[in-house]
């Protein structure tokens, strides 16, 4: 069956025109619109799906790289609270059934935060005609709208501290291959070049997100002569594994190694964790307002960067130098 893709090509015109005219929207000359209902059903294509009393979809899909940590609770809390009030439904999945859920028919937009997700996956999903919010890529096509956090900036923010306050020997702890994880250890890196701080090849240590990361960088830094000052980690749950790990084996967070994470998840502000915070309540919130907004015509498709700021806690003390 042909796609959205085939009819604007035929049409000579944009795949979120396509879009538009398909959703019954009014932001579409009436010339234009004529064109590609012609197309469309020459090409044989179908747009059955209906859910409300008005005719429109209302089911939207939210999809993670998996279920297992509490870094998504904020999101899809904030996600829940403002499509719920419009009278839209949540259909949440991982990337394994994305293709099969993202149905024109049946859903009507698409938010994304999943490193397991393929671009060309999202891109798919674009192609058929579904605005798509993406919350931690940016993709150039015309239905995908990146809101991403301001990751160098706020690790910067963070870097900048812990050199103020006399850290000047580091460890790291990155995430998987991400738009997040590289704009992170940029940041990282960066403050430490300029403050003429050395870094050293085997001072990075590579994760996976998950707290397990941090359990085996502790193993790993306890076998070391030397234990760096600070251990740096690319995001809160690697963190809290690694602090874990080194209080049940007698080394103490912060006076023999402090600890640093990012995203200030539910459990690091109990934990006394430092941190860079990502609204994620606001976060999610705001990509569940945007993503109606372009399926009603009043949103766009233009970059929107989230900020994030250092939550200093207890996990990171003072230089002992």
């Amino acid at each position: 069956m042909a796609g959205i893709r085939d009819i604007a090509d035929k049409a000579g015109v944009s795949i979120t025109t396509v879009s538009n005219v398909l959703n019954r929207k009014k932001n579409v000359g009436a010339k234009t619109r004529e064109k590609v209902l012609k197309i469309a059903g020459e090409l044989g294509y179908s747009h059955r799906g209906q859910s409300g009393i008005d005719g429109k979809r209302r089911t939207i899909i939210v999809s993670f790289s998996d279920f297992d940590t509490l870094y998504y609770l904020d999101i899809l809390h904030g996600i829940s609270d403002y499509v719920s009030k419009q009278g839209y439904h949540i259909l949440i999945c991982n990337g394994d059934d994305l293709a099969h859920y993202s149905d024109p028919d049946e859903v009507c937009g698409c938010i994304i935060l999943s490193s397991l997700i393929q671009d060309s996956q999202v891109l798919a999903v674009a192609d058929k005609g579904l605005p798509v919010i993406t919350l931690d890529r940016e993709l150039k096509h015309p239905m995908v709208k990146a809101m991403i956090v301001s990751n160098y900036e706020g690790e910067r923010q963070l870097m900048q501290k812990l050199v103020d306050e006399g850290f000047d020997s580091f460890a790291y702890l990155t995430g998987q291959d991400t738009a997040d994880n590289k704009e992170r250890y940029m940041a990282f890196r960066d403050v430490l070049k300029e403050k003429g701080i050395s870094f050293h090849r085997n001072d990075l240590y590579e994760g996976d997100w998950k707290e397990k990361s941090g359990v085996q960088t502790a193993r790993l830094i306890m076998l070391r002569d030397r234990m760096p000052q600070v251990l740096v980690c690319a995001n809160d749950m690697m963190a809290i594994g690694a602090i874990r790990h080194f209080q049940e084996n007698g080394i103490r967070v912060p006076e023999d190694i402090s600890v640093c994470g990012f995203d200030d998840i539910i459990i690091s502000r109990y934990l006394g964790l430092t941190t860079v915070s990502v609204p994620d309540y606001e976060r999610g919130f705001l990509a569940g307002q945007a993503l109606l907004n372009l399926l009603d015509g009043s949103g766009d498709y233009e970059t929107y960067k989230i900020g994030a700021r250092v939550k200093w806690r207890r996990t990171a003390g003072h230089s002992r130098k």
